[in-house]
C-alpha cells in the first residue's frame, strides 16, 4: 500500500513513490509535480475516495459495498445497490444521493465503490 499517495494519472498504479517533489510511478514511469495531483479534486476542492482507493467525481455511479442500516427507519440498503448520479460534499458523510425506495441520503464514501 502507499500509505495515502495518489494513484498514477497515467495507468492508475497504486504503487506510486515521492522522488523531491515528484511523484513517480514505477510501472510506467509517469512523472508529476505534487501540485498537479491536487488537480484531481472536484470542482469544490473536496478529494473523496472510495472503498478501493479510486477518486470519485459528482455524477459518479457507485455501488454499496455493505448493508447499511437506514437511521430512523426499519429500512436497509443493500449490498450491491447501485447509485447513480452522486454528489460530493464535506463531512462526515461525503456523498449526496438518492436511492430508489429510500429517497435523499447521506453515504459515507468507505462503504461504497466506483463502478
Amino acid at each position: 500500500m502507499n500509505s495515502g499517495l495518489p494513484n498514477c494519472p497515467e495507468c492508475e498504479s497504486e504503487y506510486t513513490y515521492v522522488d523531491e517533489k515528484m511523484y513517480v510511478c514505477p510501472e510506467c514511469a509517469h512523472e508529476w509535480t505534487m501540485d498537479e495531483s491536487t488537480d484531481d479534486a472536484g470542482a469544490d476542492g473536496i478529494l473523496v475516495k472510495d472503498s478501493n482507493g479510486n477518486l470519485l467525481q459528482d455524477g459518479d455511479t457507485v455501488t454499496v459495498i455493505k448493508d447499511l442500516k437506514v437511521k430512523g427507519s426499519s429500512s436497509v440498503v443493500k449490498v450491491g445497490t447501485k447509485v447513480k448520479n452522486i454528489r460530493l460534499v464535506e463531512g462526515d458523510h461525503d456523498i449526496d444521493c438518492k436511492i430508489s425506495g429510500i429517497g435523499a441520503m447521506k453515504l459515507k464514501s468507505e462503504f461504497v465503490k466506483k463502478v
